[in-house]
């Protein structure tokens, strides 16, 4: 008689993950529209006196304040990397040792050169998905900075005016902007990457990666869980 394939369901991201992750993605996806139609906007004609055609001013606020929220939303899920669970702790996603390489090698192996079949399954991220959310929590913070940089000069909010410094560091408006901009194609591609490898992992392993970042559960392999 077959043995039988014991599971059990692990309460592994906490709400404050969860709402960061779904406030974040809204965000980005509000920032990369806006932000393409302020870089290369296009012509809308109205009807009516130009007094009242204010499309562009209406984008641009959008803009601002889903970078507002951006911003505070990092900052809660900064917060909470030491306040957080096991999974949710910084120093899952930094690796200091050995075996956190090894397993980083190990995951490329299979997620991306996909030369092995399987491998050693994490409840939360796997070493190299910890790692690169940690690098790319740096680049947030500085789309962040250099979007308020810009901000700045056309407002008279204090994080606009504690961003200034940035401008002249990085050798004037047009290269911040550039910056800035070249950042967009950072998320388009980081989010392809990621919807992928979401997907790629819960079709492969069947243990809800994809409903956990609802719910906040997993079901795991007893036999296969990292001790």
């Amino acid at each position: 008689m077959p043995s039988r394939t014991m599971y059990r369901r692990l309460y592994v991201w906490e709400l404050p993950v969860r709402a960061f992750h779904w406030i974040n993605a809204l965000a980005i996806a509000t920032l990369g529209i806006t932000g393409w139609l302020i870089g290369k906007p296009f012509s809308v004609t109205y009807a009516q006196e130009a007094s009242f055609q204010y499309w562009f001013g209406t984008v641009r606020f959008i803009h601002f304040t889903a970078g507002y929220v951006f911003l505070f939303n990092m900052l809660v899920r900064t917060y909470w990397g030491f306040a957080g669970n096991q999974f949710a702790r910084w120093s899952n996603f930094i690796p200091t040792s050995r075996a956190a390489f090894q397993e980083i090698v190990e995951v490329l192996k299979i997620d991306i050169l996909q030369i092995r079949g399987k491998g050693l399954i994490q409840i939360g991220h796997n070493r190299l998905a910890g790692l690169i959310y940690f690098i790319t929590t740096f680049i947030f913070f500085f789309q962040a900075l250099t979007g308020f940089a810009l901000y700045g000069p056309m407002s008279h909010t204090i994080l606009g005016k504690l961003a200034a410094w940035v401008v002249p560091l990085m050798g004037g408006e047009m290269a911040v902007r550039q910056w800035h901009h070249a950042m967009l194609w950072f998320y388009v591609l980081f989010t392809m990457v990621h919807v992928y490898l979401v997907f790629y992992h819960d079709y492969v392993e069947g243990r809800g990666t994809t409903s956990s970042m609802v719910g906040g559960w997993k079901f795991e392999r007893e036999d296969l869980i990292d001790r």
